[in-house]
């Protein structure tokens, strides 16, 4: 029998994120195959944000016969909940600890250390020497084989890969109680799940800066696999998930993929699979999705625009199909071999809005496109960012919604054709790349987030994060999800339905809905439509507010205290 840790120090990856609220397959994996050696084997799952909050983990970790330490940030991404480790944590706290038997899994053991977009990612060799075996393969299939070989690492392939999709069955079936070891379970924690592994555009290469190519052709798991994972994970008190680990979500059990591009959706197929997922996710309060390829939505209209109306029958809402747009310079297309035309995207995000706009129980639109544009790409010049600011215009301007849009600086990875360009070209365009995000925030973001949600629109079930001053900040569960900036303090790690009264460039600000005028504190009062200072002053001098009718008599105009009916509650 076998003690095993797992320190998350976190993933995310173009198919894959597991940055708190997300739990990756990673560790579930693992977990699945130490228990598929011995299920009398004990597992040790802890987050590098416990660690960092409290380094006495550290003496559990040192008990353990094997630790797996997984990291790597080979997508660059804002955090709000978890930030991944970097080496140089890695050094601090387990450079100095001999035993147990250490091993390095997750991107970073493959492709380095992300640091940060437009940045060369951090070579292995920074703490290489902390380790006993740097996995290459499989994290789940070497550890399984590791386990199996008594701890023996010269007596097993650190290279070692899955068979195929069919082959992860148990581990994630297996792995699934590790979720109750995570801070975040059981109400805020989203478990990635994946579908596939591959990438259909395989066959000509893929875009120049993405690692999922370097799986090959797609290889599907089989619908029932995908149904009993998540029915275990349901089991396991699981309400959350995201359809995330996958090139592509429209492109699932497609015709003729592996040998064509962009293959044909087969919407049948999607039914079957969402369809499963619903009658083994009673009760769960997220489905979402993750990946989707804006080409395959443009070049089949009808099968993509049936596939969207499937999603949102068994789905929630606030879901976002994310579009790799990168950019939609002709040039960097075509020497990036990239997904889409901007004519493409362009069809792909009406067909999206014409299906998925209207709002959902939660106050937010069914299934809306996120945009990603990535910059230090091949062929980049200033008029690249001409033609992308040209491009966002458009979306504003046609009065189309979408959720967000990421703009970042690519991480140059090995093992891609991007690493032999490196960060050269983001140095030159450096200040152009700020003047660009800064301008889109400023002239395009806000008016966008504006249109998807005016004043007074009510979201559901905010879970509050962070506190900054006298601002509570928190986040509905779900994929990209918004940020919203609730005025006043509040518990932490609660679920709040709030009612929108302002916008930052990529936030909303926001007050309890309903808010209960005689508790609420002064800040939010103030920030109700047409109060201010000195009339928040004058209904809190005068609280217990009994009524309509006594709110009136308080204050000074009758149509301002009619006009915030909507957002409060007299309740005492």
């Amino acid at each position: 029998m076998f003690t095993v840790g797992i320190l998350d120090g976190y993933v995310d990856e173009p198919t894959c994120l597991g940055v708190p609220p997300y739990i990756s397959t990673y560790p579930r994996y693992i977990a699945g195959a130490v228990w598929k050696n011995n299920p009398s084997n004990i597992v040790k799952y802890y987050t590098i944000d416990q660690v960092r909050r409290n380094p006495l983990f550290l003496r559990n970790i040192k008990e353990v016969d094997l630790l797996v330490v997984i990291a790597g940030m080979v997508v660059p991404g804002r955090y709000l909940s978890g930030t991944p480790i970097d080496p140089g944590e890695i050094r601090i706290y387990l450079g100095s600890i001999k035993k147990p038997i250490k091993l390095l899994c997750g991107p970073a053991a493959k492709h380095g250390f992300g640091v940060e977009g437009g940045l060369k990612p951090k070579s292995i060799e920074v703490v290489e020497r902390i380790f006993n075996g740097i996995v290459k393969g499989d994290s789940e299939t070497v550890i399984y084989s590791l386990l199996n070989q008594n701890l023996e690492l010269e007596a097993i392939d650190l290279s070692e890969k899955r068979k195929n999709e069919q082959s992860i069955r148990e581990y994630a079936i297996l792995g699934a109680s590790i979720i109750k070891q995570h801070p975040f379970y059981p109400d805020a924690l989203i478990a990635e799940i994946e579908t596939y592994r591959g990438c259909p555009r395989s066959i000509t290469g893929g875009c120049s800066f993405c690692i999922e190519p370097l799986h090959g052709k797609p290889d599907f798991r089989p619908m029932k696999d995908i149904h009993d994972e998540i029915k275990a994970l349901s089991t396991n008190g699981l309400r959350h998930i995201r359809l995330g680990n996958q090139p592509c979500i429209f492109s699932y059990k497609a015709y003729n993929a592996g040998r064509e591009e962009f293959p044909r959706p087969n919407p049948r197929a999607i039914e079957e699979l969402f369809k499963g997922i619903h009658e083994v996710t009673l009760g769960f309060k997220t489905i979402h999705i993750d990946n989707a390829n804006p080409g395959v939505i443009a070049r089949y209209p009808e099968e993509s625009r049936e596939i969207a109306e499937i999603i949102i029958r068994y789905h929630t809402p606030g879901d976002v199909a994310a579009f790799g747009v990168e950019s939609v310079d002709p040039k960097v297309i075509e020497e990036n071999n990239l997904k889409a035309s901007e004519e493409e995207v362009l069809e792909a995000i009406r067909i999206l809005n014409e299906v998925g706009a209207k709002k959902g129980w939660n106050g937010m639109p069914e299934l809306l496109p996120g945009i990603n544009l990535l910059f230090g790409l091949k062929g980049e010049t200033s008029r690249t960012f001409k033609l992308n600011y040209r491009f966002l215009k458009r979306i504003l301007e046609e009065k189309l919604l979408i959720r967000r849009i990421n703009l970042r600086q690519v991480i140059p990875l090995m093992g891609t054709p991007m690493n032999k360009i490196g960060d050269t070209i983001m140095r030159r365009h450096h200040e152009l790349f700020k003047r660009f995000k800064r301008k889109v925030k400023e002239e395009v973001e806000k008016p966008l987030l504006r249109n998807m949600l005016p004043v007074g629109t009510i979201l559901r079930e905010v879970f509050t994060e962070t506190v900054v001053g006298k601002t509570t900040f928190g986040r509905q569960i779900g994929s990209y999800p918004l940020l919203v900036g609730i005025i006043g303090v509040y518990d932490l790690h609660r679920f709040m339905d709030v009612t929108i009264i302002d916008y930052g460039y990529r936030s909303v600000t926001a007050i309890p809905y309903p808010l209960h005028i005689n508790t609420a504190p002064r800040e939010a009062i103030e920030a109700l439509p047409g109060i201010g200072e000195k009339r928040a002053w004058r209904i809190i001098t005068h609280r217990p507010i009994r009524d309509k009718k006594h709110l009136i008599d308080v204050m000074d105009d009758p149509g301002v205290a009619s006009s915030i009916l909507p957002y409060i509650s007299f309740q005492q």
